[in-house]
C-alpha cells in the first residue's frame, strides 16, 4: 500500500509546516522516496525548505488535487506528503466526497494517513472532534502533540477525543520543545533540519556548536517518535 500523509490541523500556528518539514527530512535521511505537495499559497514551508521534493498544490482545484492520487498510483511505494495550510479542511472534504477518493483508495493500493497537529488549546481539540466526526475509521490518524506550541494537553485528555481517536487506531506522536532561539535561526536562514544539525558553517545557518547539538537531540527524539508511529 502506498501511504498518502495529509499533515493538517486546520488551525493556523499549531506547527503543521514544522511537522511536514520534519517528515520530509526523516524520509530523506532514511532514503525513502517521497513527493511533497504544498497548499500554502503565501509562504509554503515545503517549497521553501525542500524545493527539490515539492510542488505547489491549489486546494480549490479538483484537477490539481487529483495529482495527489495520480502521483501515488504512478509510482507505488513512493510516499506522498501534503502540507495542508490553515482553512483547507472544507475544500479537502469536498474533493474527497465528490471524487469518491476514500472509497477507491483500497482498490488502487492507497492508504490515507491524517496527521492532526495540535497545540495545547481548545481549538485543536474541537477541530479534532470535527475530523473524527466526519471521517470516522476511514482515515488512519496520527495525533501530534506539538510541545513547540504548549506542553499542557489536559484539555485534550479531558475532552475524550484523544480516547476516541485511539479507538479508531490513532497513534500519538509527542514532538518535544526545541529551544526558541535555535528554531528562529533555522527559519531565518531557510536551512533544512539536516543542515541545522550538521553544518558547522555558522555564517550560513546562524547556529553555533551547542545550538547544533540541541537540534541533533531534538531530531533524534522526533525520529524515534516518527518511527514508532509508522511513516
Amino acid at each position: 500500500m502506498t501511504p498518502i500523509h495529509l499533515i493538517g490541523g486546520e488551525k493556523g500556528g499549531v506547527g503543521k509546516s514544522v511537522v511536514a518539514r520534519l517528515l520530509a527530512q526523516y524520509l530523506i535521511d532514511h532514503e525513502q522516496p517521497f513527493l511533497g505537495f504544498d497548499t500554502d499559497r503565501s509562504h509554503g514551508a515545503l517549497l521553501r525548505f525542500y524545493a527539490g521534493y515539492a510542488s505547489a498544490l491549489p486546494v480549490d482545484s479538483f484537477e490539481a488535487m487529483d495529482q495527489i492520487v495520480e502521483a501515488a498510483v504512478d509510482e507505488p511505494g513512493r510516499r506522498i506528503l501534503v502540507d495542508l495550510a490553515a482553512q483547507t479542511h472544507d475544500p479537502l472534504v469536498k474533493w474527497m466526497d465528490e471524487s469518491g477518493v476514500l472509497e477507491m483508495a483500497h482498490e488502487v493500493g492507497l492508504e490515507f494517513h491524517y496527521w492532526h497537529v495540535m497545540d495545547s488549546g481548545r481549538d485543536s481539540v474541537d477541530l479534532l472532534k470535527r475530523v473524527l466526526d466526519r471521517f470516522g475509521m476511514r482515515l488512519q490518524y496520527r495525533l501530534v502533540r506539538n510541545e513547540l506550541r504548549g506542553d499542557d494537553f489536559s484539555i485534550l485528555e479531558q475532552s475524550g477525543e484523544a480516547a476516541r481517536a485511539l479507538e479508531f487506531g490513532a497513534r500519538v506522536i509527542k514532538l518535544r520543545r526545541l529551544h526558541d532561539s535555535a528554531m528562529q535561526k533555522i527559519d531565518g536562514s531557510s536551512a533544512s533540519f539536516w543542515s541545522a544539525a550538521h553544518r558547522a558553517d555558522r555564517e550560513t545557518t546562524g547556529l553555533g556548536l551547542m545550538d547544533r547539538q540541541r537540534v541533533k537531540l531534538w531530531m533524534r527524539d522526533a525520529y524515534r517518535e516518527l518511527g514508532a508511529a509508522g511513516v
